[in-house]
């Protein structure tokens, strides 16, 4: 007997469940479902990163303790098409059907699967026109002479010899400086040399 998640959401506290739980009710009853568990966030925005009805779901469907996920609508689930495709395909690798009502998706039918493909599609052509665009203001970026990566440190060389002159271990010394401790060594090597480590005052 499959096991059934049925999962919904509503955005706000004064909105209900109700019409969407009767729905997928109905639709486990048409197929004869009767081992189901249903998961209701009440009054959580879909664009939230954590969903506590949904992260349990989740959960059990990594446990391998789901058979099928059924929902009212794709946007009552997934937060983006990225985030929709890759739980889909989670669940393509774990062998967990999906069914969509509103949009008429059964991963588990052919049809079903041929849509998804094309939802895959969608976003994978998504990711590599940001990938592009990003490329793109990189190049004008350097076309500008524009400096990229993080600004260089501006640290007081006097500052730093009469530090180094101290011999204040590193974290002391980073401390006084306003940097990280990597940040110190590096500086410091940088004006002292690699020789010898321990010439650096106290940076050994």
């Amino acid at each position: 007997m499959k096991r059934v998640a049925l999962y919904c959401r509503v955005s706000t506290t004064d909105q209900t469940c109700d019409n969407q739980l009767r729905d997928l009710r109905d639709y486990c009853r048409a197929r004869g479902w009767e081992q189901v568990t249903e998961y209701v966030d009440q009054g959580i925005s879909g664009t939230r990163e954590r969903r506590p009805a949904l992260d349990g779901m989740m959960a059990e469907v990594k446990a391998r303790r789901v058979d099928v996920v059924v929902v009212a609508a794709f946007d009552r689930f997934g937060r983006s098409v990225r985030h929709l495709v890759e739980v889909l395909d989670l669940f393509h690798h774990l062998g967990v059907e999906f069914i969509s009502l509103r949009e008429q998706v059964d991963t588990g039918s052919a049809l079903g699967q041929a849509i998804f493909t094309i939802i895959a599609a969608i976003a994978q052509l998504e990711r590599s026109l940001i990938v592009e665009r990003v490329k793109a203001g990189l190049r004008r970026a350097r076309a500008e002479g524009k400096r990229l990566g993080r600004p260089r440190l501006r640290v007081d060389v006097r500052h730093l010899e009469r530090i180094v002159e101290r011999g204040l271990p590193v974290r002391a010394a980073a401390k006084e400086l306003g940097i990280s401790p990597s940040s110190f060594l590096r500086l410091a090597r940088q004006r002292y040399g690699n020789g010898s480590v321990a010439q650096v005052g106290g940076v050994a």
